[in-house]
């Protein structure tokens, strides 16, 4: 039996006069606009909003929308082994409406499948004319054998497990290489279940024990400032929120600034630094008493920037609008989080296995390289430079260290880490610190 999702919240109203949850109409929302080109949490936050969702509606509608995206292949293949019509042939809203049906049919075990079936059959209604007849065939199909379909798919190879696991092959055949193919299959199985909900306290505007309190969380292992989200909490529009008082970000992440160490005093330089979770956090480790410069090269971005410190009541960061790979000065602690292929957020980023390819790491290698190179020369005799990207990758990662010690064998490395998402339950992280001769 294919493994099935347990637990998902029931829907606390009743479906709408067209026959649909809240939930679920908000779930479609997100799917037919993550088809043209939005991005998926975004959209989710948007489509939430409006529909005002909350609390266990609004986890449902993720774990649906998030889930149909993240499964898309595996759900496609299904389809097309039920359907007569090439996948072609469909039109692209009532595709989207059998991908959010099949997925309930074969990954969610608390919804029945009648309420799978009827549902999306009125989805498919409101979204053509005449489609409820081909959706209802299909989805009674996929409740007789669906799951048994899911369940014959192999993992022996990397084409198998990206078709079982619904990841793009060359991310795959990229993890089987360096990683071997149990490590990766644990990997891309932990892809596809919900990502862990973790937030920073900003102590500068609370303590831990004060948010904690308010809080269904637990610690952090090793991030006094981190908690780990027990139940389902909209942090973006929540008072603590609004008040700068959290902000999400993954424990990997918050171990970036960790790493960086940052003191009272010193001149530190974060580039590429929109939209400044990093960046406050490097003023909350010196009590907002640095001189911090944060670079960012997009104007909107850098708005973002400036507003987001203004939130969190940062007054130590000037916000410098540049390409940081021509940056001035001379800096104690340098940041470089650089723009990657995001390949170790993909749990909770569902339509970024669907927008990277293997051309555009290519590109983003280069640019990180240029990055840190001015890193290096931004960096004081006897200060410190710490890289880190939000991904699996070795070229991305490892090889970028090697590399850039190569070209500037002033800097020796004496601190790494790389995160996995299956063995440290948060998103994979390549962190690196280095030192620069006195």
């Amino acid at each position: 039996m294919a493994t099935r999702a347990s637990g998902a919240p029931r829907r606390g109203r009743a479906p709408d006069a067209a026959g649909a949850s809240p939930a679920r109409t908000v779930a479609y929302r997100v799917l037919r606009r993550v088809s043209d080109g939005a991005y998926a949490d975004r959209v989710l936050r948007a489509e939430a909003g409006r529909a005002r969702l909350e609390g266990g509606e609004r986890a449902f509608a993720q774990q649906l929308a998030y889930g149909s995206v993240q499964r898309r292949l595996t759900l496609d293949h299904v389809i097309a082994s039920l359907s007569d019509r090439r996948l072609g042939q469909i039109d692209p809203g009532l595709l989207d409406a059998l991908r959010l049906g099949v997925f309930q049919i074969v990954w969610m075990n608390s919804v029945p499948d009648h309420a799978a079936v009827d549902e999306t059959v009125e989805l498919a209604k409101r979204e053509r004319r005449g489609a409820e007849g081909f959706a209802n065939a299909i989805l009674r199909r996929a409740t007789r054998e669906a799951r048994a379909m899911v369940d014959a798919l192999g993992d022996a190879t990397p084409a198998e497990a990206a078709l079982k696991h619904s990841h793009p092959q060359w991310i795959v055949e990229l993890w089987w290489e360096a990683l071997g193919r149990e490590e990766t299959l644990a990997l891309l199985a932990r892809d596809n279940e919900p990502a862990e909900d973790a937030i920073r306290v900003n102590t500068l505007v609370a303590t831990i024990d004060e948010v904690a309190a308010q809080l269904d969380a637990g610690a952090a292992p090793e991030l006094p400032e981190g908690l780990v989200l027990r139940s389902a909490f909209d942090v973006e529009g929540s008072p603590l929120f609004a008040q700068g008082a959290i902000t999400p970000q993954s424990r990997a992440s918050m171990l970036v600034a960790r790493t960086l160490d940052p003191q009272p005093g010193e001149d530190v330089l974060d580039m590429a630094a929109a939209p400044g979770t990093k960046t406050t956090h490097i003023a909350a480790l010196t009590d907002d008493k640095a001189r911090v410069v944060a670079v960012e090269r997009n104007p909107a971005r850098a708005d973002a920037l400036r507003a987001n410190l203004e939130r969190m009541r940062v007054r130590s960061a000037e916000v410098r609008v540049e390409d940081a790979r021509g940056v001035r000065g001379s800096f104690d602690r340098v940041l470089v989080d650089a723009p990657c292929s995001n390949l170790g957020t993909l749990a909770g980023r569902p339509d970024a296995r669907w927008r990277r390819t293997r051309e555009q790491l290519d590109e983003l290698v280069q640019l990180q390289s240029g990055l840190l190179d001015a890193a290096a020369n931004a960096t004081r005799p006897g200060g410190t430079l710490v890289y880190s990207v939000c991904t699996i990758s070795k070229r991305e990662g490892e090889g970028q260290i090697r590399a850039l010690t190569e070209r500037h064998p002033e800097l020796r490395p004496v601190a790494g880490r790389q995160t996995l998402p299956h063995r440290d339950g948060t998103d994979g992280f390549f962190v690196a610190k280095l030192q620069k001769a006195p």
